[in-house]
């Protein structure tokens, strides 16, 4: 697991940003997993960015989110379908066949299920696969207790993250949906590189727990430390409860030391 901390959102957001560049260059038809809520945001902006100023081409890659909430309609103002138009989809060359995220509505949701992951497997599974993280340590909706061999299901939302969306339905928990369909842990571990984001003191506990805690479904995103090319890139305010901070600091100095003597 790499560890890379730096001073401000912005800048953790531009280094994502950066990664997925050097990585879309290098693969043209990328396949990338993306994340909603407002860490992301930050890098689809960069990304936004560089597609209008430097020309990336998002023509050939093809993207699948991690979930959606069940029980509202995709054009609904808080669904993760509007999310990704208003944040990345109309601002990029990506064809919207290209991109896939879970449908919302529990219709015939175990067969979509299976449709989903068989469509990451024909799109050659997912290249990077783009992450927040729960207060609690979830990562998708994959609450705490969830399987670490999780496939894409339907999973009940926890009190904790009902809460933690409400001021998007209204500020009261009765509004929010109570499920989602969501990729599994297991799903996401296929990924060939996870970048786990985040920001903020309120996600210092959850990221001190996923990167130095046991390996447990209490947090999920714990199991990212057996994951061969995790990479967890947070402000120093999220770093804040990790014990070896310095030590982090110097290998990524050290890691850019070196990529600038070989460039």
């Amino acid at each position: 697991m790499e560890i890379i901390i730096q001073p401000t959102y912005a800048r953790l957001a531009e280094v994502a940003a950066e990664i997925i560049r050097d990585a879309l260059l290098k693969k043209p038809n990328l396949v990338l997993g993306l994340a909603t809520g407002s860490t992301p945001i930050g890098v689809y902006e960069a990304l936004v960015q560089m597609h209008r100023t430097d020309r990336l081409d998002f023509s050939n890659v093809t993207t699948f989110n991690l979930d959606e909430y069940v029980g509202i309609p995709p054009d609904h103002p808080y669904s993760y379908h509007t999310f990704m138009r208003t944040h990345l989809f109309n601002l990029i060359n990506i064809p919207v066949e290209n991109y896939h995220i879970p449908q919302s509505t529990v219709v015939g949701h175990a067969e979509f299920c299976e449709r989903y992951e068989a469509a990451i497997v024909d799109a050659g599974g997912i290249d990077i696969q783009v992450l927040g993280i729960g207060r609690d340590g979830h990562i998708g909706f994959n609450e705490p207790s969830s399987s670490l061999g999780s496939r894409t299901r339907i999973k009940t939302l926890t009190r904790g993250t009902l809460e933690a969306n409400a001021s998007h339905f209204g500020g009261t928990v009765d509004t929010v949906p109570k499920m989602a369909i969501t990729m599994g842990v297991g799903t996401i571990m296929e990924a060939k590189q996870c970048l786990l984001l985040a920001s903020g003191g309120p996600k210092a506990e959850a990221i001190a727990n996923a990167v130095e805690g046991p390996i447990t479904a209490e947090v999920p995103a714990s199991v990212l430390q057996m994951h061969p090319r995790a990479v967890v890139i947070i402000d120093d305010a999220a770093a804040s409860q990790l014990k070896r901070v310095d030590y982090y600091k110097q290998v990524y100095a050290n890691k850019l030391e070196l990529l600038s003597r070989d460039g």
